[in-house]
């Protein structure tokens, strides 16, 4: 058996652990369970639920953030959490049931129906959100996710440690907001989704 070593680092979310197993944890996408019920598709999900004081867990491709109840002091949790994700990881145990993410439910990205004229400015708002936004938001331990555009609005959820973070909406008004602005005349404004 090889020895493994799992990273943590602090996310601006105080509430939310990064932990860097130093492997791949999603091939694509990302994954954010905010009940123990959404889990049931991921026993690793599962297991973090289970220890009680944990309220959400994110998947990134490199990462699980995991999100501890109000009032949990991490230095109690920290070592359940990484007991888990080593027994997880040691032994490759499937990420979700069945083996992949295949079947499991994520909402569309334009969950606002976008207007086929504005196809262009979607485009480039999806350019910048994966090149610029969402690199930047998986080195705090979260994520972005596009829902929509419309009347110069663009819609955005945080995900991950990024969800209840207290800068959060900071990060969308003045970081995100003033980004697409300054690349996208046509943008007006960021709103959480």
């Amino acid at each position: 058996m090889q020895a493994m070593f799992i990273e943590t680092e602090t996310t601006p979310n105080p509430a939310t652990l990064k932990f860097l197993p130093g492997r791949t944890v999603m091939e694509v996408g990302t994954r954010e369970f905010t009940s123990p019920e959404a889990a049931e598709s991921s026993p690793l999900a599962s297991a973090l639920f289970d220890l009680g004081d944990v309220t959400g867990v994110f998947f990134g491709s490199s990462f699980v953030s995991v999100t501890a109840a109000q009032g949990v002091e991490w230095t109690a949790l920290k070592p359940q959490v990484v007991s888990i994700l080593l027994d997880h990881f040691i032994s490759e145990a499937p990420l979700f049931t069945g083996g992949d993410a295949a079947g499991i439910a994520v909402a569309a990205d334009d969950a606002f129906g976008d207007d086929p004229g504005d196809a262009d400015i979607v485009a480039q708002i999806h350019e910048l959100l994966e090149t610029r936004v969402r690199p930047a938001v998986a080195g705090d331990g979260g994520d972005i996710v596009y829902r929509g555009f419309r009347d110069g609005v663009v819609y955005l959820a945080m995900q991950g440690a990024c969800s209840g973070c207290p800068s959060s909406t900071a990060t969308l008004k003045h970081g995100i907001e003033s980004l697409l602005k300054h690349y996208i005349p046509e943008v007006s404004e960021v709103r959480a989704a």
